[in-house]
């Protein structure tokens, strides 16, 4: 019985840390990247373009995230044109699946740190250990910056996070904005 109630107090244990590491996991994560020795003062203008092959969200949602985008590059003081622009402004989106693993425990009477080198709880009470697993859906999206005189990808930022439900236009209308805020952050990269 001792035995049982060790092994099960460990579970639970494994499942707290394996809940708290997807915790960490679900923030939104920023990374970006730059050509080294680009001048990124001389780019004033831009245009949209589209990757080859690429496929894109449905045109409401498309149309969201090139706002996010062009607020945030109309903040850094470049402005969107048709004809000789500086850059070329491209995105893509992908959304990708993970397991995310809930555990819960209910009964015993006390937790803390075993005598015998283990964490578990002791007391007189039941204990169980329920852990269940859900999908969870992560999407990241890539804003890449391309310099069409030199013909180089000069900048490439990516924002991931962990997307809810998308029932609430104007939520995800934040989300977008809120995520490309942080992005562009890191748009021009220091000298």
């Amino acid at each position: 019985m001792m035995k049982k109630r060790m092994l099960t107090s460990r579970i639970a244990m494994i499942g707290c840390l394996i809940l708290f590491g997807f915790t960490a996991v679900s923030a939104q994560d920023i990374r970006y990247n730059s050509l080294p020795g680009t001048n990124f003062s001389k780019f004033k203008t831009y245009k949209w373009v589209r990757v080859p092959n690429a496929q894109y969200p449905n045109q409401i949602l498309d149309t969201q995230i090139m706002q996010a985008i062009e607020a945030q590059l109309a903040l850094k003081g470049l402005s969107r044109i048709e004809d000789n622009p500086d850059l070329y402004v491209a995105y893509q989106a992908a959304v990708s699946q993970e397991k995310q693993w809930n555990s819960y425990s209910t009964g015993g009477d006390m937790w803390g740190y075993g005598r015998w080198g283990g964490w578990g709880g002791y007391g007189g009470g039941m204990q169980s250990t329920t852990t269940t697993s859900s999908t969870i859906n992560i999407g990241t999206l890539n804003v890449d910056l391309y310099d069409v005189a030199q013909k180089n990808q000069v900048w490439r930022g990516a924002a991931t996070k962990t997307l809810g439900s998308g029932k609430d236009p104007k939520k995800v209308d934040k989300n977008l904005n809120k995520a490309m805020a942080k992005l562009f952050k890191k748009y021009p990269p220091p000298a």
